[in-house]
């Protein structure tokens, strides 16, 4: 069993501990479990398929990693959960806990908070509040209230807005996590919050059922939602960080657009969040202001990093389990998993809620390895900084009166969205506008609203759109120790006729396509310097066919950096630790 050591808040000025499993456990202070594909001696390797590899010098980001329902030594999950029924911690209306009584939910049963609270490791936490089956008895007959629903699991719930029911919720919270200190505990990463509603993740459904019933509008329910989490921040004071919102952005509420900023206040409270839905990775997502991402008018998704909640103190979760579970099923399970993940990391998620079997991460180590070293990372710590370049439709933007779109001009390809990045832009200028491709279309996986993505644009060598242009982020090139790296081009080898990488400071070795119809990935050794030359171009990066040569199609570019420099070390080895 993990037992993952503390990090609790501080400031430090020492070379800060990765997280490490402490007693009988594992270290978790590892680096990549595979062979980094570097350049070689002519400058260029050529691999099949897609290429997730890293430097052997990479560790984990502090504040991140993989947390599941158990711990997994195996995978690095290393963070287990306690869960617990609000009914089963309080069953009478007596001004104590129970910590010996077990308890159930969602079909689940639960030991005693004490008996899990003795098992060794770090966790997180769920209280299991809402369900009329999981709530004590005596609440809703101290309080007066009816329940709603029934839910997607057939499930009624109470009106945890009710100021009467959220009192009684806001003691069984007090009890728990500051009179028995759990959030101070180190061992506690965090947990979610309310406690509503189905799997106790904060959805809508039974919001619209108390609307549809009579029994509540938006005055009241926005006067609730007004304080509810600045209660739950003063309540945990200095540990509100590990409070986790787990509503959905942009939820389907019944207020029209008074509803659409609600998540976004949660964390603007002082809280991290969490989606559950990364599976489907072209839906919904795109526009995410509580995520701080928001889509340009040129199709482009850029994030906000400014935000508290991208600061490193927070946690921004989401889960990647639900490939062939959970009533979703898809022939092609490494094309969803891997879009999933780079959803999730376009968001820059720090956690990921994993379940080992489901989520494939047997069959496809060297992407969930590559991963779980990139959860957390910023653009000054990260290794690579990439480009996942396709067109994608996000049918939840279909509607012209949807979003915060003012007109046509606003986002002229609704609802098509364009790549997902993370520190490395695609651009279109003139010779250099990249074309959909369909040479790797998926439509609808899992189901109708995720829409149609094509994987890969294309050059135009008709048109005079001979290459791509890739801006670099200036935090990543500044963080280079010595300006040295290596660009990795996932292409179709269709066609014939080679492609480079011109830089500010040269060109690179060319790459020779055979017509092979295959996907490969060229791993390209960059000029010294490319990262560090002066000039309009210093973060200016474009892959370019050679004369002659036929269109050339690429689904993802991930530009590798050596170590770190000294500053950009200190920086790291000085973050707060969490």
């Amino acid at each position: 069993m993990l037992a993952l050591a503390a990090l609790a808040g501080c400031t430090m000025t020492t070379p800060e501990p990765l997280p490490t499993a402490g007693g009988d456990g594992i270290d978790l202070d590892v680096g990549p479990r595979h062979p980094f594909v570097d350049a070689g001696p002519t400058g260029v390797t050529i691999t099949e398929g897609d290429d997730w590899s890293l430097p052997e010098w990479v560790r984990p980001a502090a504040n991140s990693g993989y947390f599941s329902e158990e711990a997994d030594p195996s995978e690095l999950v290393a963070v287990r959960s306690i869960d617990v029924s609000w009914r089963q911690l309080r069953p009478t209306a007596e001004k104590s806990l129970d910590r010996t009584s077990s308890g159930s939910a969602q079909g689940m049963s639960f030991e005693a908070l004490d008996a899990q609270l003795a098992q060794p490791g770090d966790f997180w936490m769920r209280i299991f509040a809402s369900g009329v089956d999981w709530a004590p008895e005596w609440v809703a007959e101290d309080c007066g209230v009816t329940s709603f629903g029934p839910d997607y699991d057939g499930q009624r719930h109470l009106p945890i807005w009710n100021a009467c029911v959220w009192g009684h919720l806001m003691d069984t919270y007090r009890m728990l996590f500051v009179d028995l200190g759990l959030a101070s505990d180190p061992r506690l990463r965090f947990v979610y919050v309310p406690g509503a509603f189905t799997w106790a993740e904060y959805d809508y459904e039974m919001i619209a059922a108390a609307v549809d019933a009579g029994e509540l509008d938006e005055e009241a329910y926005l006067a609730w939602y007004d304080h509810a989490w600045s209660d739950l921040v003063a309540l945990f004071g200095e540990n509100a960080d590990k409070l986790v919102f787990t509503g959905e952005d942009y939820p389907w509420g019944p207020f029209g657009a008074s509803d659409d900023l609600l998540a976004k206040q949660a964390v603007d409270a002082g809280i991290g969040i969490r989606t559950g839905i990364t599976e489907l990775s072209n839906f919904h997502l795109s526009e995410a202001p509580a995520y701080g991402s928001h889509i340009q008018p040129n199709g482009h998704m850029v994030v906000d990093e400014s935000l508290p909640v991208h600061s490193g103190r927070f946690v921004v979760a989401t889960e990647n389990e639900c490939f062939t579970d959970c009533g979703y099923t898809t022939p092609d399970a490494y094309y969803a998993v891997r879009q999933a993940n780079l959803k999730a990391l376009q968001l820059r998620m720090n956690w990921m809620y994993v379940v080992p079997g489901p989520s494939y991460m047997a069959e496809y180590p060297e992407q969930w390895d590559w991963l779980r070293l990139s959860l957390g990372q910023t653009a000054a710590s990260s290794a690579d900084a990439w480009a996942a370049f396709r067109d994608a439709e996000d049918t939840f933007w279909t509607d012209p009166e949807s979003g915060p779109f003012g007109d046509e001009a606003s986002w002229p390809t609704r609802p098509w969205v364009r790549n997902l990045e993370r520190w490395l832009v695609q651009l279109d200028e003139p010779g250099s506008v990249a074309h959909r491709s369909d040479a790797d279309v998926h439509a609808h996986v899992f189901e109708e609203d995720n829409g149609i993505a094509h994987e890969g644009l294309t050059t135009d060598v008709a048109s005079g759109d001979t290459g791509f242009v890739l801006e670099v982020d200036p935090r990543f090139a500044a963080a280079a120790a010595d300006g040295t790296a290596v660009l990795k081009v996932t292409y179709l080898d269709a066609g014939s006729g080679a492609f480079a990488i011109d830089t500010a400071a040269g060109s690179s070795a060319t790459v020779e396509r055979t017509g092979s119809n295959a996907w490969r990935t060229a791993t390209i050794a960059l000029p010294d310097g490319a990262l560090t030359a002066s000039g309009a171009d210093a973060v200016r990066l474009r892959i370019t066919l050679a004369d002659g040569a036929d269109d050339l199609v690429v689904r993802f570019v991930r530009l590798v950096r050596g170590r770190m420099n000294g500053a950009a070390l200190s920086r790291r080895r000085t973050a707060r630790c969490l």
